[in-house]
């Protein structure tokens, strides 16, 4: 196993870029540390507040969001942030390179049952000339992305991170403190028998997706006569990773339960990203009939439906729609 540093440079990352992902890791360790703890240091619960989504916010949503912005923001490295909490985008170093859009913590709706929870994000390179506390920074395709990954809370930490030379997974090393790295080259295998989708929605999807989702489930005496698991975690983070450890298919399509919001997960801090690290593992990520980053964003917390894993698998989901 080598240490994150040494695998970064030998693909020629540059300095900075490193150490602004070093400078999200030591966020991401005092997060892990304050999930590891649960009701021991009193985080868990809502607040009385809601976000800029209409959703109600963990203490750990709040305590994740503050440690990302302050860290970040300190550093000298970020441009400006923006973040799932975050109502507006927040100015920092006026002369940085980069900007960083997170979501704190992913799947919090798992913390009160001490179930997966993860930190996602994004990095780009700000626009040469930009106005840090201009929001319009931020609306780049995910194509832009120079780094991307997540960190997840599981029984161990663990980090998935591309600069666009593979995806690589590392693993938390609480002993010395440093994420070690335990599997290079993620490889997404093309075919699969798994899929990840909430079923709680299925009267509300549109037809393609309801027809795709029925074959799956008539299994070997159904068109695609092969039998289907199912897994569900509620966070987007935990299923992406075990898409990312044997394949699969994760999706949350586009829905009719509320009209003003069809889509559930947004882009530019949790589409983008996931769509950068399962495309260097050789997989698909699809929205509304598009590669994920093509998309050209129009407002920050814009939402998209979400069809990734692996390759003959979303490209088969995809046949339903034509």
């Amino acid at each position: 196993m080598r240490r994150l540093p040494p695998v970064l440079l030998e693909d020629g990352c540059p300095r900075d870029l490193l150490s602004l992902v070093r400078t999200i890791l030591a966020a991401c360790k005092e997060i892990s540390f304050r999930v590891g703890q649960g009701e021991l240091s009193g985080v868990l619960g809502s607040t009385l507040d809601e976000n800029i989504q209409g959703e109600t916010q963990k203490k750990l949503d709040v305590l994740s969001n503050q440690l990302l912005k302050d860290i970040l923001l300190e550093s000298g490295y970020v441009k400006a942030i923006a973040s799932e909490e975050e109502d507006y985008t927040v100015a920092g170093e006026p002369n940085a390179k980069y900007i960083v859009s997170f979501d704190p913590l992913d799947g919090s709706s798992n913390i009160d049952i001490n179930s997966l929870v993860g930190t996602i994000f994004s990095i780009m390179e700000a626009p040469e000339g930009s106005d840090a506390a201009d929001p319009s920074i931020f609306m780049q395709p995910g194509r832009k992305q120079v780094a991307a990954g997540y960190v997840l809370y599981g029984p161990s930490t663990m980090l998935a991170l591309t600069t666009g030379k593979g995806t690589r997974l590392y693993t938390l090393d609480k002993t010395h403190g440093s994420f070690l790295l335990t599997q290079d080259f993620v490889s997404i295998p093309e075919e699969t028998q798994e899929f990840a989708v909430n079923m709680s929605n299925q009267r509300h999807w549109q037809t393609p997706m309801q027809n795709y989702i029925a074959d799956l489930l008539a299994g070997d005496t159904g068109p695609r006569a092969k039998n289907f698991n199912m897994r569900w975690i509620a966070a987007m983070v935990g299923d992406v990773h075990r898409v990312l450890s044997r394949g699969g298919i994760f999706t949350y399509p586009t829905d009719t339960k509320d009209p003003k919001k069809p889509n559930k997960l947004r882009l530019l801090y949790e589409a983008n990203p996931m769509a950068f690290l399962v495309e260097q593992a050789g997989g698909l990520a699809i929205a509304d009939g598009q590669p994920i980053m093509d998309i050209e964003p129009d407002a920050i917390h814009q939402r998209v439906e979400v069809i990734l894993g692996s390759k003959n698998e979303v490209e088969k989901c995809l046949s339903y729609y034509k």
